[in-house]
């Protein structure tokens, strides 16, 4: 089974972490991601640029229109994903649990839905 893991920043404090910290950090992700990939049961791991970079794309009128940036202000914001296959949520989240990240931020461990289940 296939879960999401969500990586979610407060965005205030995040902004306040040494960049030597984060650079620090990112290579110990880089050994951590190696080693589940290795395992099979990390799919994808992906960070995100900041919320600035962003825009939105909506359907008003059947017509499909973007707006730059984030919507509203918020306190947190998604930083990254990681896309893991494990056989229950339990193993999904002793897996996020062990995330040099999640120093940094919190995890939301969410399972994905496939058309093919049903449910």
């Amino acid at each position: 089974m296939k879960f999401l893991c969500q990586i979610w920043f407060d965005t205030e404090k995040s902004k306040q972490v040494p960049q030597t910290e984060w650079d620090a950090l990112t290579q110990e992700c880089i050994i951590s991601d190696n080693r589940w990939r290795e395992s099979g049961h990390l799919l994808v791991a992906l960070a995100l640029h900041e919320p600035s970079t962003a825009i939105t794309v909506r359907l008003r009128n059947g017509e499909a229109s973007a707006t730059d940036g984030p919507f509203a202000e918020i306190k947190e914001h998604l930083g990254g994903f990681v896309l893991v296959e494990a056989e229950n949520i339990e193993e999904a989240k002793t897996i996020a649990s062990s995330f040099p990240i999640l120093r940094y931020a919190s995890i939301e461990v969410r399972p994905t839905y496939a058309i093919q289940d049903g449910k």
